[in-house]
């Protein structure tokens, strides 16, 4: 049975380039490099064995390129969805460009633990 034991929350942002995928990234980056949980090994699990359910919202949800995002994980089980949220700003019209992105990222790590003590 699969219990959820750990979320974290992210975000990121691309200033000029109208990347979605790039600020998606920097949100995962953001969740993930500011801990070291051994989550897995105090259930006596492996790391292949976490199941990472990742949620990303931006603007532009379709544009995410989610096998992309994948690469971020060195290892569990990654599944990733995409939902209108997040935030784009537009630029003053003096400075014209693309408006700066920002997406959020929420990272649900759960395990396995039928038959754990």
């Amino acid at each position: 049975m699969k219990h959820r034991l750990l979320t974290e929350f992210g975000m990121g942002s691309s200033l000029r380039r109208l990347d979605y995928t790039a600020a998606s990234e920097k949100a995962l980056k953001d969740a993930l490099w500011h801990n070291s949980i051994n989550l897995a090994e105090l259930f006596g699990k492996d790391k292949e064995d976490m199941i990472i359910d990742v949620e990303i919202v931006c603007q532009a949800p379709d544009t995410v390129d989610t096998e992309r995002l994948k690469s971020v994980f060195p290892y569990g089980q990654i599944n990733i969805t995409t939902h209108h949220g997040g935030l784009d700003i537009p630029r003053p019209e003096a400075a014209g460009g693309n408006p700066t992105i920002m997406a959020h990222a929420v990272i649900h790590v759960s395990l396995d633990l039928k038959g754990t003590a």
